[in-house]
């Protein structure tokens, strides 16, 4: 599991290629940008009024020009460091994921699990991919929590590399399914709840069309990792990972002679680890578990399973600090992707950015002011990837303008479910995204170049369905 160090990061390129620059510069870049950006863009600022859940929201005629804050030397030196500390969460959660997985590696349940699996599906390997994206994708739209993609990433990776696939497959399987799921929003209550009830829209009203939506982006999901799933299988050296995976592969070559043995401990360490999945699916759903009880959980979990299992004390602490260094990179992703927003808003520009978007959105006819409202918020979601922290920034200004632009506030939030949902696997600012690409070892560039198809057919469905939403006058039913 130890990878050597060019296998996280953006890998090495192909002779005759151009290196690509390491996902640490493309980041540094945009937040010197941003930087920059506090010189030159006009200080600004709307006022804070009370909103719904307790949140509070921009008043949309508050906007007003401030005194300047460009950003100065020990500002910016410490901008990535306040990023780790804002996105500590998920920081902390990547990195236990990844400690706690290699726990379970070393008992051998995994590769208990992954064996016998593998050999139940050898001949029909390429229906795993729709077994695991359905209900993925029904999770995420139901509960809107496309972060437990670092979950899922480190249990299947294993048995889709044994099935012959690889590891973007692994990757898309989570990514994919939950970003879709999490999209179209049925009953997602991190932003279609949320935004209705600041656009004063009945809560999970338009179920109808969501359902629609969920049934298409999860369709063209499917089929879309399930094509390059079969032409990897079929032809391994059509992978853009597979030098990488190679490695990967070697370490599961053991289970070519049969799965580690059902030992008593081993088989205890199952009912172990079964009854902390039963506590986790109980405290994200009934009691509203999010990253920080579940690192805890997993931490808990890990050591418990292991010393079931038969590890001793130093073994699992091995283990732990051997996969948070696979996952280091993922982590400090996270917080370099957060100092973009910490430097927008120490230069007091966020709110400028979101009154120019929500401006040249006013601008547009109204038969296309859904695609405006939608290229709105997919700009916006680069610099404010959270769903919820879009949802109050942004609804209260999108809201009122819908009725301006002579659309519905309804269509104005399928808008900003469709701006927010798809970019989050692939902005680079997107850390919890970008922290699975760790996980399975895909770097950002190669991802962007597998999944641009994709997002260009999500995209048209979503223009589609919001054209519908317009045309026909879609409202609260």
């Amino acid at each position: 599991m130890n990878a050597p160090i060019h296998s996280v990061s953006e890998g090495r390129p192909a002779r005759g290629r151009a290196r690509m620059p390491h996902i640490y510069v493309i980041l540094l870049a945009v937040v010197a940008l941003a930087a920059g950006a506090t010189y030159l863009v006009p200080a600004g600022a709307y006022d804070l009024v009370p909103g719904p859940q307790g949140r509070e929201v921009v008043d949309p005629d508050s906007f007003h020009l401030v005194e300047r804050a460009p950003l100065g030397p020990v500002a910016l030196m410490t901008a990535i460091p306040r990023g780790l500390v804002d996105a500590a969460e998920v920081v902390v959660f990547t990195l236990l994921i990844g400690g706690v997985f290699m726990v379970l590696r070393a008992t051998g349940i995994i590769d208990l699990g992954v064996g016998r699996l593998a050999r139940l599906l050898a001949r029909r390997g390429l229906l795993v991919v729709p077994l695991l994206m359905i209900p993925f994708a029904t999770i995420a739209t139901l509960i809107g929590t496309p972060e437990l993609s670092l979950v899922y990433i480190p249990v299947i990776l294993p048995l889709l590399l044994r099935l012959g696939f690889d590891s973007v497959t692994a990757a898309a399987v989570a990514l994919c399914s939950t970003a879709a799921g999490f999209t179209a929003g049925v009953t997602n209550p991190v932003t279609v709840g949320l935004a209705q009830e600041i656009a004063d829209v009945p809560l999970y009203s338009g179920l109808g069309l969501r359902t629609v939506l969920f049934v298409c982006v999860v369709a063209a999901a499917v089929l879309f990792v399930t094509l390059h799933a079969a032409r990897v299988r079929r032809d391994p050296e059509r992978s853009p990972v597979r030098a990488e995976d190679e490695s990967r592969r070697a370490e599961l070559a053991d289970l070519d002679d049969g799965p580690p043995e059902a030992t008593p401990r081993r088989k205890a360490g199952i009912l172990v680890l079964a009854g902390f999945v039963a506590l986790l699916l109980y405290g994200v759903l009934a009691l509203g578990w999010f990253l920080l009880e579940l690192s805890g959980l997993f931490l808990v979990m890990g050591v418990t399973v292991g010393l079931v299992a038969g590890l001793g004390a130093t073994r699992i602490c091995d283990a732990l600090t051997d996969g948070m260094r696979d996952v280091l990179l993922g982590a400090m992703v996270v917080g370099v992707a957060r100092a973009v927003a910490v430097v927008l808003e120490d230069g007091r520009i966020l709110d400028t950015i979101v009154h120019g978007l929500a401006s040249a959105a006013q601008g547009v006819p109204p038969v296309l002011a859904p695609l405006g409202m939608l290229l709105v918020q997919a700009t916006f979601n680069f610099v404010v990837p959270s769903g919820s922290g879009q949802a109050v920034i942004m609804m209260p200004i999108m809201a009122p303008l819908a009725d301006i632009l002579g659309t519905t506030r309804q269509t104005a939030v399928l808008a900003f479910q469709i701006g927010d949902g798809f970019a989050n696997v692939l902005y680079p600012t997107s850390g919890y995204f970008m922290a699975c690409l760790a996980l399975a070892r895909v770097p950002w560039i190669t991802w962007v170049r597998f999944v641009w198809p994709l997002m260009l057919t999500w995209l048209g469905i979503g223009a589609t369905a919001l054209s519908v939403a317009h045309a026909t006058g879609w409202g609260p039913v």
